[in-house]
């Protein structure tokens, strides 16, 4: 992996995005002696994306699971926003 300064990218940031888009490296951004981003290349981040995704699914599935196990009953969209006095984008009031 690769470090670079802030001022080193904006010298090089043709260079840089050249080192992750066609030789796949990863590069960090360093600030002020800190890291404080990185640059992937798109399949990386397609790899990253689909991690999040199935982790959003699976945390998904546990709340819908927890909420039919807490034998709660289900509030409508429409419910809730007469109650809050709120009408709903295309639809009447």
């Amino acid at each position: 992996m690769t470090r670079v300064t802030a001022s080193e990218l904006r010298k090089s940031a043709a260079d840089v995005v050249n080192q992750v888009a066609y030789r796949g490296e990863r590069v960090v951004v360093r600030r002020r002696g800190k890291d404080v981003a990185a640059l992937v290349s798109m399949e990386d981040l397609q790899l990253l994306e689909s991690i999040e995704d199935a982790r959003d699914a699976r945390a998904a599935e546990r709340a819908l699971c927890d909420f039919e196990r807490s034998g709660a009953t289900a509030t409508s969209l429409e419910e809730v926003a007469r109650e809050l006095g709120v009408r709903l984008p295309g639809k009447r009031p």
